[in-house]
């Protein structure tokens, strides 16, 4: 409602208690606590006596009212009585609070050893007494204003200042807290302070939990979320179960997802320790969660072996794997780690995050943020060489199956020829590790970008077989012998990489759909990121040079049934023939250029175990060098030709599996075309 002019803007009494200055608030408090320790020792008189008019507080006990407070009161400051902030008041403060009465009351007891006065004049048990009405009124105080900051209690209208808003607003969502224990107990103290949600329920699965009431909310199970919502009205659930295994909060999100909830998550407590965010900063539910895939722990032994005090350096050290390996590389105590990027953006950022890491600084690893292309095999060779690098993990490349099927040339010069040139840098400069991030793509692929990720991983193969490789010369001239140690790490997609589709789902959700899948039948493999970075590391200490070690991935996964639990998820519905009213439609727009309806990761059947249960070793096929440079140099002559039906039938004779769409779809060789019909 608008204000009339002149007319004063109410406050309530309790932000104008908080807004009051810290000097006035802590004399209020010894002004409240004075009254009370008067007020205690009267009542401790008091049921001694009696008759209550024996009590003299201004005559014959006036010297006991007099010094006892100035005696209790530094005792109180001493105890931080004083110190602390009411409303976020918590155990340690009210131990304290028992620590400072126990101490006054031995000072009342001294007094009464000292004095040694009459039974009638003072009794014996007076201190007992005493102690415990002080407890129970200091103590009780600061619990009560507690509730009363918190809005746990009504508010006081005060002073024509108008009257508090206790509760939360009118339009706030109802929300449920799956989770009572102490994260549920703590979101739920939270809550309240912030009154920007209303909490109304807890859920939990502990059979001793379920139907009892905590803080006064009731405990439902989890079966009973229709009743819960029933009887409630709750609109949203929060997850406070950071301690549940992955497969457990699937079977709960599965549950959730039955009914039409907001679902989301009490952030991570790393998270909330960095100071990165809040409490009260929920999370949308990690889609991580929704596959129920439980993260095996690296073996240190072979997550160190190529890095620990040694010189390491990642390609594409701004892009979605190779900064999430560059995270991990610097926490495991490298002596240097050069990022290496063409990107000026994506290196600024990730070189920026790791410079405020604090275990980072720690640990003193010198970080090297180098702008540089794989295509140029002179600036990889120079900074190779410069910095001594004993490992490579490079994770350059264009993956983005659309934009490189429009974009022919430029995928196989950045993947296929910038593996190379980094490979060849990698040897002339004596590096002994070299670690390709490909991916499951390259096995039969039906896209170019697939294809040359395969073309990648054959030249790797190749130069694992070469003793002593010709081409490969230092600038000076002089000829080397391969000493570097190959190794392929294939896997599916990663979860929340730039371009995937769950930021996808996420965004168009959010803007009211639809939400666009290809294939009502494609699937896809998923991983996290960190899980996905960790074992690499790990494959990439594996083997003696030339494997191909691929990523246990678990199932494939429907993308149309992730599409449908991100919206359940969302607390909306689905819009279909069965429900036109519904929230968000979903559409599929048909597969795009080089997609195909699922992925594989092996191109042969056979497979071999390694030491780490979610690491496989394949068998595949290779070309030998001098016969893949040839069929190399055919290509390149083909591209430069703008031959690209040429360039087709190459690479259906390097990749086995290749099976390309009708068209060529590359938006340059399209266009020349066009002009030439013209």
């Amino acid at each position: 409602m608008k204000l009339e002019e002149g007319q004063e803007r109410s406050v309530p009494f309790r932000e104008y208690l908080l807004s009051l200055s810290y000097p006035t608030k802590r004399s209020l408090q010894l002004l409240a606590d004075w009254v009370l320790v008067c007020l205690a020792l009267w009542l401790a008189f008091a049921s001694r006596f009696e008759n209550f008019t024996s009590v003299e507080p201004l005559g014959g006990h006036a010297p006991v009212f007099a010094l006892l407070p100035l005696l209790s009161l530094p005792i109180f400051v001493r105890f931080g009585l004083y110190r602390a902030v009411i409303r976020y008041m918590g155990p340690r403060a009210l131990m304290s609070v028992f620590c400072a009465v126990s101490l006054s009351a031995l000072c009342l007891g001294a007094m009464t050893w000292v004095v040694k006065p009459t039974p009638a004049v003072m009794p014996r048990l007076l201190p007992l007494s005493y102690w415990f009405f002080a407890l129970l009124l200091l103590g009780g105080l600061r619990v009560t204003m507690r509730w009363y900051f918190n809005g746990l209690l009504p508010a006081i209208p005060g002073w024509g200042r108008g009257q508090a808003e206790a509760e939360p607003a009118a339009d706030a969502p109802r929300v449920a807290i799956y989770g009572a224990g102490s994260a549920g107990n703590q979101l739920l103290t939270s809550l309240r302070i912030g009154r920007e949600m209303r909490p109304v329920a807890l859920i939990d699965d502990a059979p001793g939990l379920q139907g009892r009431v905590i803080d006064g909310l009731h405990v439902y199970s989890g079966e009973d979320i229709e009743r819960m919502m029933a009887e409630t009205g709750a609109t949203e659930v929060l997850l406070a179960i950071p301690s549940a295994a992955r497969s457990r909060r699937r079977e709960i999100l599965n549950t959730l997802g039955q009914f039409q909830l907001h679902v989301r998550t009490v952030p991570g407590f790393m998270d909330l320790a960095s100071g990165r965010i809040k409490v009260s900063d929920f999370q949308e539910v990690d889609i991580a969660d929704l596959l129920g895939r439980e993260q095996v722990m690296p073996d240190e032994r072979l997550f160190e072996r190529c890095i620990r005090d040694q010189v390491v350096m990642v390609t594409g050290a701004g892009g979605s794997i190779g900064s999430e390996l560059c995270r991990q590389i610097a926490t495991s105590r490298p002596r240097a780690l050069i990022l290496f990027e063409h990107s000026e953006y994506a290196l600024y950022s990730i070189h920026r995050e790791l410079s405020k890491c604090p275990r980072i600084l720690a640990q003193g690893v010198e970080l090297i943020p180098i702008l540089g292309s794989v295509r140029n095999f002179g600036r990889l060779f120079d900074v190779m060489r410069t910095w001594g690098v004993n490992t490579v993990y490079h994770a350059a490349a264009y993956k983005h199956v659309p934009m490189v099927e429009f974009n022919i040339a430029e995928g196989f010069f950045n993947n296929t020829m910038g593996t190379l040139h980094t490979a060849q840098a990698a040897v002339a400069a004596g590096v002994a590790n070299f670690v390709l991030i490909s991916t499951d793509k390259a096995v039969r692929p039906t896209n170019v970008m697939g294809s040359t990720k395969r073309m990648a991983e054959m030249v790797l193969q190749a130069l694992a077989r070469e003793a002593e490789p010709t081409m490969f010369r230092d600038l000076d001239g002089a000829r080397r012998t391969n000493r570097t140690r190959f190794t392929m790490v294939r896997f599916g997609n990663v979860l929340g990489s730039s371009g995937s589709v769950i930021p996808l789902f996420r965004e168009q959700i959010q803007n009211g759909g639809p939400v666009t899948v290809t294939h009502p039948d494609i699937t896809r493999y998923f991983m996290t990121i960190p899980e996905a970075a960790q074992l690499v590391i790990q494959a990439g200490s594996m083997g003696e040079g030339g494997e191909v070690f691929v990523l246990d991935m678990g199932k494939p996964v429907k993308i149309l049934d992730l599409a449908q639990k991100k919206i359940h998820l969302a607390g909306l519905s689905i819009r279909n023939e069965n429900n036109p009213n519904g929230d968000i439609e979903i559409v599929f727009t048909g597969l795009r250029p080089g997609e195909k309806l699922y992925e594989e990761l092996l191109i042969g059947d056979d497979v071999l175990a390694t030491a780490h249960p979610k690491i496989m070793r394949a068998q595949e096929e290779f070309i030998p060098w001098e016969e893949l440079t040839s069929r190399f140099e055919h290509l390149i002559g083909a591209i430069k030709a703008d031959d690209y039906v040429a360039v087709r039938g190459a690479l259906q004779e390097l990749v086995s599996g290749y099976r390309p769409g009708e068209r060529i779809v590359d938006l340059l060789h399209s266009a020349r075309s066009t002009a030439t019909a013209g």
